[in-house]
């Protein structure tokens, strides 16, 4: 299988999860990078963010078609995220990876734990 077929299949089932679960790809795609494919975790990262875009756009449009999408308050989060999205990059240029991969899965490990708990 080449590794352009495995990338596409890991962003169609990727695609699904979070068409479904309402969750950003990259809580499954930055994982599936470093661990199967080999990825530096700075190019995981960036990447991800890379696809948020049109994922987003997609499942925004068919969320908003059968009225589950709070505009307004869309927009108010589109602002800050931006914003922090900025200020984010700029600092994970200076994290050394090990560090970075430290940082996301303590990330992935509290969001579980909350989620379980809630």
């Amino acid at each position: 299988m080449t590794e352009r077929l495995k990338f596409a299949g890991a962003g169609f089932v990727v695609g699904i999860l979070s068409g479904l679960l309402g969750l950003g790809g990259g809580i499954f795609l930055v994982p599936i990078m470093v661990t199967y494919f080999n990825i530096t975790q700075h190019i995981a990262q960036a990447t991800s963010m890379a696809i948020v875009i049109p994922t987003a756009l997609i499942s925004s449009i068919i969320y908003g078609f059968h009225g589950n999408t709070d505009v307004n308050l869309a927009l108010n989060l589109i602002v800050g995220s931006t914003l922090g999205a900025s200020i984010g990059a700029r600092i994970m240029k200076r994290i050394p990876p090990i560090r970075l991969k430290q940082l996301f899965a303590i990330l992935l490990i509290v969001v579980g734990v909350r989620m379980v708990l809630a």
